[in-house]
C-alpha cells in the first residue's frame, strides 16, 4: 500500500466519506511538502506534525493544545516576520551570506599567499526595501532599536551600534569600485552564527549587505568585485587590516568543495572535498579582550619582516632567503615570518593531499599548522590548545587547529564519517571540566556561498 492509500484510509478511519477521503489525503501530501519547505523541516516531520493535528481535531482536541512539536521557523521565515514587525512593511530583496571555516593558511592571506576554507551552512540574512525619502533605517535580530543614518555622510558607529559599521563600510565601498550607493531603504539583519567564534560573521554581513545594495540599484559586477568590496568595507572603515580570505570564502563557497585563494591575484578557485569526511567546530566562546590590536599587531610584524626581508610581502619570501636570512630576524619577526612562509607551504602540501585523498597526510598538516600557529604566531589560547590536544587524541579525528584570526574562538576537527556525536560531547565535558564552561559544537558540510534569495 503507498503512501496515498495509507492516507486515504486513514481519513476513512476517522470518519471521512471514500471520495471525501481521498481528497484529503491528496491535500495531505501537498501540504506536508509544502510545509516541509516553509518550516526548513523534513517532509516526514511535516507530516508527523499535519497528521497528529488531523487526528486532535478529529477527536475534537483543540489544535492549540496538541503536543506535537511544531518546527522550528526558517531563517528565511524569521526574516520576513522580523521585517513586517520592524518597518510594517515586506522587504523587496533578500540576501544571504554564510560564515566560514579556514581550513588551513592562518594570517596567509594579508602576507600574499595562498589559503583553504569552506563555507558553511550558517550565516548572515538580510533584508531591505526602497525608501523615497531619502532616510536609511537599520535594524537586527541583536539589537531592538532602529537606527537612522545620514545620506549624506557616512559616520562610524560605536557601542551597540557598532555593528551598523560592517554595511556603512559597503556602502562606502562601492562607489570606490565604480558602483552606485543606494539612498533610501530599511535594512534588517539576522544571523544564526554563533557570536566570537571566529566563522567571520563580519564577512557575511559584508557581502549579504553588498549583494542586498546592489540588487537595489539593478546593477551585478563580477563576483570578485563585490568580495573586493567586502574586504574594502573592512580594511577602510572598519578598520581591521585583514586580507581577502573571509570575504572570498562566503563570497565563492561551493557544495562540498573548499575554496583556494592565491591573494596575489586575487584568483579563487575551488578544490572537491573526499567523500566521507566531516568538519566539526568547538567554539570556546572565548574572545582576548584586546583581539583587534593584536590582529593589527601581527599584521605590523608581518609587514616589519618583509621589509627587513627586502621584499614586498612574505609570499615573496625564497626558500633560499627562508634558509640565510629569517635567523638574522629579530626574534618577534622572525619567529611571525617563519609560519608565514611555512604556513604558505602547507597550503600547497594539503591541496597535493586531497587531491590524492591522502586524509591521513591532510590531518598531519592540520595539526603542524595549529602547532605553529601556537609556537610562532603566538595567536593561540589555553583553551584552543586544550582542544587540539584533545580532539587528536580521539578516534576518527585526522587532525585540528585553530580557525580564524586566533586569541580566542573556535577549533575546527577534520574527522571520518566515523567520529560520533558521543564523541564530540565528550570533547566538550573534558573542555567544561577544566574551563568551566562548555564550548559549543557544531557539524557542516562544505556549502554554497552568497546569494540573492
Amino acid at each position: 500500500m503507498n503512501e496515498l492509500d495509507q492516507l486515504t484510509a486513514l481519513c476513512v478511519n476517522l470518519g471521512a466519506e471514500p471520495g471525501a477521503a481521498a481528497t484529503m489525503a491528496a491535500q495531505l501530501q501537498k501540504r506536508a511538502t509544502q510545509f516541509a519547505t516553509e518550516r526548513g523541516v523534513t517532509r516526514e516531520e511535516a507530516m508527523h506534525y499535519l497528521l497528529e493535528v488531523l487526528v486532535k481535531g478529529r477527536a475534537g482536541e483543540s489544535v492549540a493544545d496538541t503536543s506535537a512539536p511544531r518546527p522550528t521557523p526558517s531563517m528565511r521565515e524569521k526574516l520576513l516576520s522580523l521585517f513586517h514587525a520592524t518597518f510594517g512593511r515586506g522587504p523587496t530583496v533578500m540576501t544571504r551570506a554564510p560564515g566560514r571555516i579556514e581550513f588551513i593558511g592562518n594570517h596567509t592571506d594579508y602576507n600574499g599567499g595562498t589559503v583553504l576554507g569552506a563555507a558553511i551552512d550558517r550565516g548572515v540574512w538580510v533584508a531591505l526595501a526602497p525608501r523615497t525619502d531619502g532616510q536609511r533605517r537599520f535594524a537586527s535580530d541583536q539589537h531592538e532599536a532602529i537606527v537612522t543614518t545620514s545620506v549624506e555622510r557616512l559616520v562610524q558607529q560605536t557601542g551597540a551600534s557598532a555593528w551598523l559599521n560592517y554595511p556603512l563600510g559597503v556602502l562606502a565601498a562601492l562607489p570606490e569600485f565604480g558602483l552606485k550607493a543606494p539612498a533610501g531603504f530599511d535594512f534588517l539583519a539576522i544571523s544564526d552564527l554563533p557570536t566570537g567564534a571566529g566563522l567571520s560573521s563580519s564577512a557575511a554581513i559584508e557581502l549579504a549587505s553588498a549583494l542586498g545594495f546592489l540588487e537595489l540599484t539593478g546593477e551585478h559586477p563580477p563576483r570578485e568585485i563585490v568580495v573586493k568590496v567586502g574586504r574594502h568595507a573592512e580594511n577602510n572603515f572598519v578598520g581591521v587590516p585583514c586580507g581577502i580570505l573571509d570575504q572570498g570564502v562566503s563570497g565563492f563557497g561551493q557544495k562540498d568543495q573548499l575554496v583556494f585563494i592565491d591573494c596575489r591575484g586575487p584568483t579563487f578557485a575551488t578544490v572537491p572535498m573526499p567523500a566521507g569526511v566531516q568538519f566539526w567546530i568547538f567554539n570556546t566562546h572565548t574572545k582576548h579582550a584586546l583581539v583587534d590590536g593584536l590582529y593589527a599587531a601581527r599584521h605590523r610584524e608581518c609587514m616589519e619582516a618583509a621589509q627587513l626581508l627586502g621584499v614586498q610581502q612574505l609570499v615573496d619570501v625564497s626558500p633560499e632567503q627562508r634558509a640565510a636570512s629569517l635567523d638574522k630576524l629579530p626574534a618577534v619577526e622572525a619567529r611571525r615570518a617563519r609560519h608565514i612562509v611555512e604556513e604558505i607551504a602547507r597550503v600547497g602540501q594539503t591541496v597535493t593531499a586531497l587531491q590524492t585523498n591522502d586524509l591521513v597526510k591532510v590531518g598531519k598538516l592540520l595539526t603542524a599548522s595549529h602547532r605553529s600557529s601556537q609556537t610562532l604566531f603566538e595567536n593561540s589560547t589555553p583553551e584552543l590548545d586544550f582542544l587540539v590536544d584533545t580532539l587528536i587524541a580521539e578516534p576518527g579525528v585526522y587532525g585540528a587547529r585553530l580557525s580564524g584570526g586566533g586569541f580566542g574562538g573556535a577549533v575546527m576537527a577534520l574527522t571520518s564519517s566515523a567520529f560520533s556525536e558521543e564523541q564530540a560531547a565528550a570533547v566538550a565535558r573534558a573542555y567544561q571540566d577544566k574551563f568551566g564552561t562548555e564550548p559549543m559544537v557544531l557539524s557542516t558540510p562544505p556549502c554554497e556561498g552568497a546569494a540573492v534569495i
